[in-house]
């Protein structure tokens, strides 16, 4: 950084206006991409899912709270953790504060983990979440949408983590699924990410784009491992 090319405003402004010409280009781009997901045909939704949360038992298609449309984050808890994965929790720290704005364009946010209730409340209180987390355990979801991988899966080399084998081999992974729900009740699913697919849904990492340093991860043994839970930086 001490080495970082200086410049005269006036050079540092054409150079700046050659940047902006890539950054439009990079938006057309993004906005085809977004526009190729919402084309993408859909599946309809056959199984009974049923959840627990601080409401009590609720069906998926009760999750929608009278909205058409449903994204559900797939939260890295599981039943045998005392603590939801701290990576997760990076992204769940950007939910509370959207909510409301999601709802006024008729899209309800979910989290969904495998850990009892008990659990993701006491978690999410010492986080200070009030966003809708629910259990999903005893149903096949988490399951089903490849989020979460059972240990005979994963020993056979069945298990499928973002649309190829789980090479990883771990029994919980971040993702996102999101539904539709038409006027008749039938619920469909539309699109889900995991991996580096969820990456823009993290406001600090885009924030940190655009600093000097960057996200500043090349000499981490992983690029995440600097990350901890909000109330542990420090300790």
């Amino acid at each position: 950084m001490t080495h970082h090319q200086v410049v005269t405003p006036e050079q540092w402004m054409e150079q700046r206006r050659q940047l902006l010409a890539k950054e439009k280009e990079f938006t057309r781009l993004r906005d085809e991409l977004s526009q190729a997901r919402r084309d993408l045909p859909w599946t309809r939704v056959t199984k009974d899912y049923v959840f627990d949360g601080s409401a009590g038992k609720q069906t998926l298609a009760e999750l929608f709270e009278g909205r058409s449309q449903l994204v559900v984050y797939h939260f890295m808890f599981a039943p045998e953790w005392q603590a939801g994965c701290k990576s997760c929790s990076f992204w769940a720290d950007n939910f509370n504060g959207i909510v409301p704005h999601l709802n006024q364009r008729d899209v309800t946010l979910v989290a969904v983990s495998r850990a009892p209730v008990s659990k993701l409340q006491e978690f999410a209180g010492r986080q200070g979440w009030s966003f809708k987390w629910l259990s999903s355990s005893g149903s096949d979801f988490s399951y089903d949408y490849n989020a979460s991988f059972r240990p005979e899966d994963l020993a056979s080399g069945k298990a499928i983590d973002n649309y190829a084998q789980n090479k990883a081999n771990m029994s919980d992974l971040p993702g996102i699924s999101v539904f539709f729900k038409d006027t008749d009740g039938q619920v469909f699913h539309t699109y889900s990410c995991y991996r580096r697919g969820i990456d823009m849904m993290n406001t600090a990492y885009h924030y940190l784009d655009l600093v000097p340093k960057g996200r500043d991860e090349a000499d981490l043994p992983y690029p995440m491992a600097w990350v901890a839970l909000r109330d542990q930086y420090g300790i």
